[in-house]
């Protein structure tokens, strides 16, 4: 069941001729956010010269230009980059663009702090970007572009490795029972991903037209305002991944299209935060993430389901050599526990 804090978005109106929202969410990756916003401006930029005048001159004409905000919810950073967010604020000359910063004090998690900054966006279009991602050029106007004219859907780009590789793994099927055992299996993993019905479990078309998927990643996802209004939140009972899959979810049951733009490409470095915290604690990662996919089940495909799918991720855990980890996850019964 959907908690209170998701229900629609009750006054949720455009203010102030803003356009685009950009909500960029931050947890100890200063480097990485500085080639973040840089390219987000650059992208900004090129759109605006294309429109035949220079970043930082007036308009043209009189009327009052579309705005473009970037919101950086930076999650209690220890490594300066609060200090970086506020230097790339003080480069900013033109009007067209705001950036504003929201400091927590602690890392509150993904949906929490993205949805600190949906609550704070003024956009007609609001979209997602984590920190550990840089803007091909023109990528933003595509995506736009598509949103005029479909303004009934959620879109994505292609997100791209640094090496130019497609990252199929954010396009997959909402979970399932097979994803256990074969794409979330380390050992049989590598056995199956040249098994054509894998097919039946991640969309890897990645043509020149757009496609239909299941899922977006949340590591870039836009949509517009009516649609986050009608979507909702992200549901903050996920502190840890599934909190985008759960969205993508509650769109496909309001008949709302999620569309990967493939014209469009942003290269996604990959989970910067997270792999950070698989280094440092993996027990913790592993019991968390799939908790958070439990967690989905629950509340997605009913109890009955839901237990099933909880003592297959038990037996997967024997099966690969993780028995600390079964008994916890029986322990807790599978509940979410702050182990990072």
């Amino acid at each position: 069941m959907i908690s209170e804090q998701l229900g629609k978005l009750t006054g949720f109106m455009a203010r102030d001729n803003i356009q685009l929202s950009i909500i960029v969410l931050s947890y100890n990756t200063r480097e990485l956010l500085k080639k973040c916003l840089g390219s987000v401006i650059s992208d900004l930029q090129l759109a605006v010269r294309e429109k035949g005048r220079g970043f930082d001159t007036p308009p043209i004409t009189n009327h009052q230009p579309p705005i473009t905000e970037i919101i950086v919810v930076d999650n209690g950073s220890t490594d300066g980059s609060v200090e970086e967010i506020k230097n790339e604020k003080l480069k900013i000359k033109n009007k067209d663009l705001r950036l504003i910063v929201i400091e927590n004090k602690k890392n509150v998690g993904f949906a929490k702090g993205n949805n600190q900054g949906i609550k704070e966006a003024g956009g007609e279009y609001i979209m997602l970007l984590n920190s550990d991602t840089v803007v091909e050029p023109g990528a933003i106007k595509k995506l736009l572009g598509f949103l005029e004219n479909n303004p009934s859907v959620a879109v994505s780009p292609l997100l791209i490795l640094p090496s130019g590789r497609l990252q199929t793994d954010y396009y997959m099927r909402f979970p399932n029972f097979w994803q256990i055992f074969l794409y979330h299996n380390p050992i049989l993993r590598p056995m199956v991903m040249r098994i054509s019905f894998l097919r039946l479990l991640i969309a890897r078309k990645a043509g020149d037209k757009p496609f239909k998927v299941d899922q977006l990643p949340g590591a870039v996802l836009l949509a517009s305002r009516e649609v986050w209004g009608k979507v909702g939140f992200l549901d903050e009972d996920y502190h840890f991944l599934f909190e985008d899959v759960d969205w993508c979810w509650r769109a496909k049951r309001l008949g709302i299209g999620r569309i990967v733009v493939s014209g469009a490409k942003i290269t996604h470095i990959g989970g910067a935060s997270w792999k950070q915290s698989l280094k440092e604690n993996s027990f913790g990662f592993y019991y968390q993430f799939f908790a958070s996919m439990l967690l989905f089940f629950r509340k997605n495909y009913g109890k009955f389901n839901a237990t099933i799918f909880k003592w297959l991720i038990i037996i997967n855990f024997f099966l690969t050599l993780k028995p600390k980890l079964a008994w916890q996850f029986i322990k807790n019964d599978g509940k979410q526990k702050n182990f990072l």
